[in-house]
């Protein structure tokens, strides 16, 4: 498919650059009719739902991923992406054309410099596509306390902060707590299953009262989710893999709510791809413990969901165009324009919606 058909036009004052507080306070675009558009807000999604309805939940956790560097007075930005094991490490690095084989960077925060930093790596290897493999210079054991003192939260480009020392913005913004849902437990995202930062405590009491039943899987969001499409048709995009886990346990519970004809909802489009990377074709859902690089565009038939939630998407994105193959790519064209008129606030820490999926098995 032509990448333009998933194009349109976001004014920038749209795009949320903190989250609404309370969390549950933010907007709900309701489409889980297909022949309606409602506007509501995410304190209202226990009324939408109903007993027996099975919310599949991206349990990862995000480390502190985006790291600031120098080589000599050569400053550059580091966003980790994929671990080769626990000290090497695949990241996109801007200035990287600064850098080469070889080469050690020094990591600095508003409070060490790079002089001063004994946190440091080593450039093992450049890749036009996959960016820069980096060795870090420390025990395994140390890295995570490393990650903790040094990183910042890996935020999309599109949410704007300062570099650490130049007058520094991060200090104003708790996106260390922010950008994490409430049941994050499971370390290895460098991005944030967005869809889950709506999540309350009242809402998830609300919701077991109802008889909603949450369960966990867990994928680990790479930053290449961020990366735009640089082909001209969908064929020719190669997706970055990411590591997901599916227990038995949680596999029997969602088979045999299919069998009982309850709805099974994906709560974000990381929670989706593993459900339907882990399925077979009779839509029977197994054990996953691998990397998945699934593409989902429309025409696309979903063997294990019912509906999605999930937040507003760039133009262009893969994740629009996963949408776009849920509930069509008509619906979500006028969904997003009335989104839009509306003054919806967009992308991760922005507003939510709920679809109901149309392309099944």
């Amino acid at each position: 498919m032509k990448v333009e058909l998933f194009d349109y036009e976001l004014p920038r004052e749209l795009i949320a650059s903190q989250p609404i507080s309370p969390r549950h306070a933010s907007r709900l675009l309701d489409l889980s009719d297909e022949n309606k558009i409602t506007d509501r807000h995410f304190c209202d999604l226990p009324d939408l739902l109903k007993e027996g309805d099975i919310l599949v939940c991206n349990d990862t956790k995000v480390i502190p991923a985006r790291l600031y560097a120098k080589r000599g007075e050569a400053k550059v930005e580091v966003t980790l992406y994929h671990p080769e094991d626990m000290l090497n490490w695949w990241s996109f690095i801007k200035n990287a054309k600064r850098l080469k084989e070889n080469d050690t960077i020094y990591f600095y925060n508003d409070n060490i410099s790079a002089q001063d930093s004994k946190f440091s790596a080593t450039v093992i290897k450049k890749d036009s596509e996959d960016g820069v493999l980096l060795q870090f210079n420390c025990k395994d054991e140390d890295l995570s306390e490393y990650l903790q003192i040094f990183g910042y939260m890996p935020l999309p480009p599109y949410i704007k902060r300062e570099r650490p020392g130049e007058d520094s913005l991060w200090h104003k913004f708790d996106d260390k707590e922010n950008y994490q849902t409430i049941y994050a437990s499971k370390e290895g995202a460098v991005a944030a299953p967005t869809a889950g930062l709506h999540f309350t405590p009242e809402v998830v009491s609300k919701l077991k009262e109802k008889g909603v039943r949450q369960v966990f899987v867990t994928l680990h969001v790479g930053a290449g989710t961020f990366l735009p499409i640089k082909t001209d048709n969908t064929e020719d995009h190669k997706m970055h893999a990411e590591y997901g886990i599916i227990s038995q346990e949680t596999a029997d519970i969602i088979n045999q709510a299919k069998q009982k004809g309850n709805r099974i909802i994906a709560v974000g489009t990381t929670s989706l791809r593993l459900l339907e990377s882990a399925a077979d074709e009779k839509g029977v859902l197994h054990p996953f413990a691998k990397e998945t690089d699934i593409f989902i565009t429309p025409g696309y038939k979903f063997k294990m969901i019912d509906m999605l939630i999930t937040n507003f998407h760039l133009p262009k994105s893969t994740l629009f165009m996963l949408v776009s193959a849920v509930a069509g790519l008509d619906r979500m064209q006028t969904a997003y324009a009335h989104a839009i008129k509306q003054k919806y606030r967009f992308y991760s820490y922005g507003d939510s919606s709920i679809l109901k999926c149309v392309n099944k098995i």
